[in-house]
């Protein structure tokens, strides 16, 4: 297990987009140098003053690539350091060399795990953890202030490590969400799209059937397959716009509701009659409600199309009761081969369990199909709107 924890950190990508230089880096910059400048002047004991002046302005200046370039910045200015305390060594000064303002490395730290992939981030740990090592060694002061500096150096790498996970984890979230939401307008383009199209078909065919004996009624069925082909690549265009992953500005219509039913059942060809019958305050439902009652309407109005046989009447009713809104439809066709629910019905039942809601679908007692939907209509400032007709 250990092994595949370490081959994932291994492979870990970089985090996308990380920003080069904003603002506070250049405040950080100006603070640095003047805390530098300040140290320089005002402390009496710094050994090799050109010297841990010099380090301390470069590790100053590596912080603006720390986004960018994590590992290369941390080796550089983490070389620097290594440099300082060997020095010292070599040189038998009883006194460490450097500045305190070289404290910034912290911020070094800090965004290797953060912004580095999880190559940089192994190597560039392996890097500090030596170099800190070194310095702790080469340090004259007391153990426990050894060890308390060791950690404080590798604290700043955990807090990188925290911030770096929650952000992953809400565009995690955040890309669920937009999942979810895609699934749901590609089941909204599937069932808009199935109803149009079995329109279609059915004027195509009355066209066909008339066309020998009453042509007028022909032409006006190829206007028929026009106009739904026309409301098909318009309906079309807004869902796809809306399901592209960074589509911006597409200006979608409200989803289709209560009030749409009218032009809804509006079947062509006249093969079937559909008696629509609307009855309690239907105007102000909460939007997923009111579009869940449209779909549960067309994908009956769709199957009716195109499975139920010598079908000559729909008959469907919607009705406000209390807090609760049924959907009925039903057919007077003949059923055939039909034994298990469409992608469509089940579709449709999720929708309504998710709602709170019941769905259910199946043959009637003598002939037909029947669905029979129950909605909460609980209303509220926020969830109930008034939608206009269009």
């Amino acid at each position: 297990m250990l092994r595949d924890d370490l081959r994932t950190l291994w492979t870990e990508p970089r985090p996308p987009d990380p920003p080069a230089r904003v603002r506070r880096d250049w405040a950080l910059l100006a603070a640095s140098l003047a805390a530098v400048a300040l140290e320089a002047v005002l402390r009496e004991d710094v050994v090799w003053r050109p010297v841990a002046v010099a380090v301390a302005v470069w590790l100053c200046l590596l912080s603006l690539w720390r986004r960018t370039h994590p590992l290369t910045v941390v080796t550089l200015a983490f070389g620097s350091v290594a440099l300082l305390p060997v020095a010292s060594l070599v040189a038998a000064r009883g006194e460490p060399v450097g500045l305190n303002t070289g404290a910034v490395v912290l911020v070094l730290v800090y965004a290797l795990p953060r912004w580095g992939s999880g190559r940089e981030i192994v190597l560039g740990g392996a890097v500090t953890l030596a170099v800190g090592s070194l310095c702790v060694l080469a340090d004259p002061a007391p153990v426990a202030e050894r060890i308390m500096g060791f950690v404080f150096l590798l604290l700043p790498g955990a807090v990188g490590s925290a911030v770096r996970f929650r952000v992953t984890a809400r565009e995690r979230q955040s890309e669920q969400v937009r999942s979810r939401e895609r699934e749901r307008l590609a089941r909204e383009l599937h069932d808009t799209v199935a109803h149009h199209v079995s329109a279609m078909v059915i004027i195509a065919q009355a066209g066909r059937v008339l066309a020998g004996t009453d042509p007028s009624a022909a032409v006006a069925a190829l206007e028929g397959v026009e106009e739904e082909g026309a409301r098909t690549l318009e309906e079309m265009r807004a869902m796809v716009a809306a399901l592209r992953d960074r589509g911006v500005g597409a200006e979608l219509a409200p989803p289709a509701g209560v009030t749409d039913l009218e032009r809804l059942v509006r079947t062509p060809g006249g093969r079937l009659r559909v008696d629509l019958g609307l009855d309690g305050e239907l105007d102000a439902l909460p939007p997923a409600v009111d579009a869940a009652v449209y779909r549960i309407v067309q994908e009956s109005v769709t199957n009716t199309l195109r499975h139920a046989v010598d079908a000559t009447e729909l008959v469907v009713r919607v009705a406000a009761q209390g807090h609760t809104v049924r959907v009925s439809v039903r057919d007077d066709g003949r059923r055939t081969g039909r034994g298990r629910d469409g992608y469509g019905l089940t579709g449709l039942r999720e929708r309504a369990t998710l709602l709170g809601g019941t769905l259910r679908a199946g043959p009637g007692t003598d002939r037909g199909w029947h669905v029979e939907a129950e909605l909460p209509s609980a209303r509220s400032e926020r969830g109930a709107h008034s939608r206009p007709r269009r």
